[in-house]
């Protein structure tokens, strides 16, 4: 979610729409893959339509950053969540499968 009303809208230079990820969005496990898998492949439309041309965008604080660097933060933006779900099945004792 966070991918596409975030990292996506910055890229096209529009404020962020992120606002919730809670279950009026979608409940049940099959509403909530769906509702991903149809905002990932809006993302990757956006993502796709991207050029030479048009190398920078700016932060939701407003700071000039490369596209391609506000990319690798939506990717390490990621890797901080593993981590965070990683610790609390460790603290539960919940063996966590290898990264």
């Amino acid at each position: 979610m966070a991918e596409r009303f975030l990292w996506a809208e910055t890229l096209q230079g529009r404020t962020s729409r992120y606002t919730t990820h809670g279950k009026e969005l979608a409940d049940a496990y099959e509403n909530v893959f769906a509702f991903m898998e149809r905002l990932h492949a809006e993302s990757m439309e956006i993502f796709a339509k991207l050029n030479d041309e048009d190398l920078k965008c700016k932060t939701p604080y407003g700071a000039d950053i490369t596209k391609w660097k506000w990319l690798r933060l939506m990717v390490e933006h990621e890797i901080h969540h593993h981590g965070q779900i990683y610790l609390c099945l460790g603290m539960l004792g919940v063996p966590a499968p290898p990264m």
